[in-house]
């Protein structure tokens, strides 16, 4: 796993590694698969962000459009609609991080602009590659995930990761981005439709690590859970914690998830037993 500073906008970093840092869910949109409608006012996505802050969450990754498969796209000004005044007003109580999930760069300016730090892009800078301009310039940490989404993939799955993904470091690093502002995401879910598919990336998660930077995971209620467990929706919390300590264990140092609290118990384990792998004297 990759330890470190990782540097994030309007000043502020947090340290990756020595423990698992949890990313609450904060969907501000009326369809997302799993809380879609619940938290669409601004006064309820508030009330959800401090209860997740509460229960340990130390970014909050807000998004107002719904990434599951099928959804409806929307525009850029309901999408804005949507995040912004929820953003502005996180910015203002301070105290956690503040992420924006969206492949649009003008979006994510926005974002940036009223008091995120991190940019969350699910296309992996490939939708909108000027996301990466945004992040560069307001030295904003960037999590690049990856998809499968809109083309074909590479029989073996690890090799269209280093593929896809080695394509958005060069974006990246072509628009300027510190090595220390990114974090990679392997994209559990996105264009992975197999059960299987997902437990093969979870079991060569270490082969990840050959890129070199932070790895962040996804895996809260995922279809694959569902598939595993035989439970649906928020039933398959205790199997996410499940995944999150597997992939803990494996070096993910970042895990975003809908339940903090449960997440934050199993993942407390995982993080002891980390602080334990250390060789042996003979």
């Amino acid at each position: 796993m990759q330890n470190g500073r990782w540097q994030l906008a309007h000043g502020q970093s947090l340290i990756l590694g020595p423990r698992s840092v949890l990313m609450g869910v904060l969907n501000v949109t009326p369809d997302s698969f799993s809380d879609g409608g619940r938290f669409l006012s601004r006064s309820a996505a508030v009330e959800h962000a401090a209860k997740m802050i509460g229960e340990g969450a130390e970014i909050i990754d807000v998004g107002g459009e719904s990434t599951r498969p099928g959804a409806a796209a929307i525009s850029a000004a309901e999408e804005q609609d949507r995040v912004l005044p929820v953003i502005e007003e996180l910015a203002r109580a301070g105290g956690t991080a503040i992420s924006i999930d969206t492949y649009r760069a003008e979006t994510a300016r926005l974002a940036i602009d009223a008091g995120a730090h991190i940019i969350n892009d699910v296309w992996g800078l490939h939708r909108e590659p000027e996301i990466a301009d945004v992040a560069a310039q307001a030295g904003a940490g960037l999590i690049i995930m990856h998809t499968g989404r809109g083309r074909e993939k590479l029989p073996d799955g690890i090799e269209d990761q280093r593929q896809f993904l080695g394509a958005a470091l060069e974006i990246a690093r072509k628009a300027g981005v510190l090595d220390q502002q990114i974090v990679l995401d392997p994209g559990f879910g996105f264009a992975k439709e197999v059960a299987e598919e997902n437990l093969d990336l979870m079991w060569r998660f270490g082969e990840l690590h050959a890129l070199g930077y932070p790895l962040a995971v996804g895996t809260s209620r995922k279809r694959f859970v569902g598939t595993v467990t035989g439970r649906e929706g928020d039933e398959r919390d205790v199997g996410t914690a499940a995944t999150n300590v597997i992939l803990r264990m494996a070096g993910a140092v970042i895990f975003r998830v809908h339940n903090v609290a449960i997440n934050k118990d199993a993942l407390a384990f995982a993080d002891a037993m980390v602080a334990r792998q250390v060789t042996p004297e003979h």
